[in-house]
């Protein structure tokens, strides 16, 4: 791995071994060397923490470098909030630099965030199963059947690094990835 702008450390617990990513400002990401992806299927489990505005966790993907990826992560301190506006952003789809999820909830409110329902513990892990077929990213959580959030593309990047990506002021641990390419 190739982190940037976060520590790694390392989680050995009985059904996750995997990677922590440490709180900081700024974008973080643990970039996996050497594998470019372009559609298919990637699954990992990722945990966060039920703390207001310092836990955005998810995947990198479609890398061109640190500044410029789409990235899907979930906001595990909304799962559960009784506001059903603050809810419904409990999962996200960024494209960076130009939609950062400001830009997109200005312009296109509700489209490229929703709740995960049903709602999983904030504080527990999230299996996550994200589809990339084409320009459509549709996204699974804990093993539903029904997508949590299905969005279109918004950048032309087809190809590119793939990364566990935690956001501004955010930390993550991160297990079991399996990567399925497709193209």
């Amino acid at each position: 791995m190739r982190v940037y702008n976060r520590a790694l450390g390392l989680i050995n617990e009985e059904s996750h071994l995997g990677i922590s990513l440490s709180k900081d400002l700024g974008e973080g990401i643990a970039w996996i060397k050497g594998v470019e992806f372009s559609e298919g299927i990637i699954e990992f489990d990722v945990r966060g923490e039920d703390v207001k505005q310092h836990s955005f966790v998810g995947m990198a993907f479609h890398a061109k470098d640190h500044d410029t990826f789409d990235a899907i992560y979930l906001r595990p301190f909304q799962f559960q909030e009784p506001d059903e506006i603050l809810r419904s952003h409990g999962i996200q789809y960024i494209s960076l630099p130009d939609f950062t999820w400001r830009i997109l909830r200005e312009k296109f409110p509700d489209k490229y965030e929703h709740a995960v329902i049903p709602a999983p513990d904030p504080n527990d892990w999230v299996h996550v199963r994200i589809i990339i077929k084409g320009s459509v990213i549709t996204t699974y959580i804990n093993d539903n059947q029904e997508p949590c959030l299905v969005v279109e593309k918004l950048t032309a990047l087809t190809i590119g690094g793939i990364g566990f990506y935690v956001a501004d002021t955010s930390g993550g641990d991160f297990a079991n990835l399996t990567i399925t390419k497709t193209k």
